[in-house]
């Protein structure tokens, strides 16, 4: 009966202490946006790289999936 009281003792003590712990001290998160027009110009710069990249990946994917179908009816 000890080791039943025990083993329900060690499976409870971690639940009741992750309900009982208070919140950590991190940073605010209520605070307003407030980075200025630089960072937003720097982000949208980020932002139409990543779009000008994409556009001749997806040519080149939409050939290599053409030359697939050519050989696959070609074999046939």
């Amino acid at each position: 009966m000890n080791l039943k009281r025990a083993l329900t003792a060690l499976a409870t003590a971690p639940v009741l202490s992750l309900f009982t712990s208070t919140a950590a001290h991190a940073a605010s998160t209520n605070k307003v946006y407030s980075s200025g027009i630089l960072v937003l110009v720097f982000l949208g710069f980020c932002a139409l790289v990543v779009i000008a990249q994409l556009i001749p990946a997806i040519i080149t994917l939409v050939g290599m999936l053409r030359g697939v179908e050519k050989k696959r009816v070609e074999a046939q």
